[in-house]
């Protein structure tokens, strides 16, 4: 059974992890599929590192075991390249369960969808760890709307 997890995965940190092992046991294969820059910039903010380092990255991990860019166009192109049994969405993103399933359905792409749970930690956020680096050299952080703008 094949499961899709997408995502930025800039600075890779705690969340990340907890969020691919949570998706790989779902299956008995992780396929994920990383935003492009110009994706992320559009819908989130303008990644730190590059998406062939974060490509990169992402690949070295033990829970997957293939990682892909996604299209710059269509997200389903992906999905239908690879046609998973489930989609694993984040328990933080912003995506509408329904609404993708009523895409998959009009592509006739079955995958179930399923939202993981939340690990409670402070550092599964892009955004907490930032505030922490800024903390330890003396910096404020950014306002609270930014630092919206960068959860990841």
């Amino acid at each position: 059974m094949t499961v899709l997890a997408t995502g930025v995965f800039d600075i890779l940190h705690p969340g990340h992890l907890y969020y691919l092992n949570e998706a790989r046991k779902l299956g008995d294969r992780l396929v994920v599929v990383l935003a492009r820059d110009d994706t992320a910039r559009r819908l989130k903010r303008a990644p730190i590192v590059p998406e062939h380092l974060r490509l990169e990255m992402v690949r070295c991990l033990k829970p997957v075991d293939e990682a892909v860019l996604g299209d710059r166009d269509d997200f389903y192109r992906v999905v239908s390249e690879m046609d998973p049994d489930i989609i694993a969405l984040g328990h933080d993103q912003r995506h509408d369960p329904e609404r993708i399933r009523s895409e998959l359905a009009k592509r006739g792409l079955r995958a179930r969808v399923v939202r993981l749970p939340c690990l409670k930690h402070d550092l599964l956020a892009t955004r907490r760890i930032i505030e922490r680096i800024l903390e330890a050299f003396g910096r404020t952080a950014p306002d609270e709307k930014a630092l919206e703008d960068m959860e990841e």
